[in-house]
């Protein structure tokens, strides 16, 4: 791959590298199905290992200047944080169904604080394992930043408390018990879609400062990356991406009315049909399930374009490269959808060859652009790396999240 020193429009000591991704559907089908029997014949106890052959097929497959990515992971430490989170998991479960309501409480609570520490113990796994000719990626932030990063979690555990005890606030005492339970819908309805409005917000606000806090306290060699976007950017995207489920909602919603036509009127006739009326039931509840999942893959492939997109064309390191990204929201939603349909058509069997050709389309779209040259930035920061020293990305408790 040559590089484009003196394109119309390139500033010179400017050097222009597209990404390239190498792998294919019919070569990762032979990864995943494996990683799936094996996962399944283990009873699940293979995800670990699962996930690094996956890593390690798509690092490797991944090329940056035409150097593959790495992912250097040690086995131990992702077996290690696997079964400690089965073992949470199956404590909570425990205590949930044996009812010990107070256990189950802190449990909960107790996750809730954990959380940006799982999120910040995963980020520092993830770029710690991750090299690039020779020089190791990292993540810097102290539990401070990452917990301050992480109030809008806190912000949407507080407005669900609100919104539960503001229902049964608001609620007058002394009514009948059937009077109350029919007082309290509208008021539970009331609370709980603010509580929804307010956990958006927080999401949306959550995203962009986990998103610039891994840029910001991001390194490589010890260059420090470059973060452009305001939070402005990612609601725009929200609402953008509100607007394409709901036109699609009203697309399928449209569609099915047609198909169906008269269809809609026999269904009260199945009032006294038994057995029947209940597998209709049933294969209505499914349907509608499969349609709502449907109408949401476009809104979901537009969003993850978009922030893909305004991330990748925002960013940098330090000052001595960028990147810039073509990837186009269009192009990628159609894609989606073809895949989300081949793999239901397929009964799942489609879907390492849906993961390729999303992951190459996504990864091809970004270019590096390297100021004052290629081996000279390798070789600035495989010297800057000399002085980190291992102990920093291998210390206790950063393996964590596998």
């Amino acid at each position: 791959m040559a590089d484009d020193n003196g394109t119309p429009g390139q500033r010179p000591g400017i050097d222009k590298h597209a990404v390239e991704f190498t792998g294919s559907g019919g070569e990762y089908f032979r990864v995943w199905i494996v990683n799936v029997l094996l996962s399944v014949v283990t009873l699940g106890f293979y995800t670990p290992f699962a996930r690094r052959r996956t890593a390690q097929y798509f690092y490797g497959h991944t090329l940056v200047a035409s150097s593959p990515l790495e992912f250097t992971a040690q086995q131990r430490k992702m077996v290690i944080g696997f079964v400690l989170l089965v073992a949470l998991y199956a404590a909570f479960k425990t205590a949930s169904q044996t009812g010990q309501d107070t256990v189950v409480a802190l449990m909960t609570f107790g996750g809730a604080a954990l959380a940006p520490y799982f999120w910040g113990s995963a980020m520092r796994f993830r770029l710690n394992a991750t090299r690039w000719r020779g020089v190791r990626l990292q993540f810097t932030a102290g539990w401070g930043e990452v917990y301050r990063a992480s109030w809008p979690l806190f912000a949407m555990a507080l407005a669900w408390t609100a919104a539960m005890l503001l229902a049964g606030a608001l609620v007058p005492e002394g009514l009948s018990p059937a009077t109350r339970r029919a007082a309290s819908v509208p008021v539970l309805l009331a609370t709980s879609a603010a509580a929804v409005a307010v956990s958006v917000w927080c999401l949306m606000r959550l995203e962009y400062n986990y998103k610039s806090l891994l840029v910001l306290r991001g390194r490589i060699g010890g260059q420090p990356g470059r973060w452009k976007p305001v939070f402005g950017d990612f609601v725009r995207i929200w609402l953008a991406t509100l607007g394409v489920f709901l036109l699609t909602l009203l697309v399928i919603a449209a569609l099915v009315a047609a198909a169906l036509g008269g269809s809609f009127a026999i269904l009260p006739k199945l009032r006294g049909m038994g057995f029947l009326a209940i597998l209709v039931a049933i294969a209505i509840g499914i349907g509608t399930v499969l349609l709502l999942f449907l109408a949401s893959a476009p809104a979901r492939a537009y969003r993850e374009a978009r922030i893909f997109q305004l991330v990748w064309n925002n960013i940098g390191v330090s000052q001595v490269a960028r990147f810039r990204c073509r990837l186009q929201a269009r192009r990628y939603v159609g894609l989606r959808i073809r895949n989300v349909l081949l793999t239901i058509l397929s009964l799942g069997f489609f879907r390492p060859f849906a993961v390729v050709s999303e992951y190459r389309m996504k990864s091809e779209s970004v270019t590096l652009h390297v100021k004052g040259g290629l081996h000279q930035l390798a070789g600035q920061l495989a010297r800057e790396e000399q002085g980190l020293g291992d102990a920093i990305a291998d210390a206790v408790g950063l393996g964590l999240v596998g």
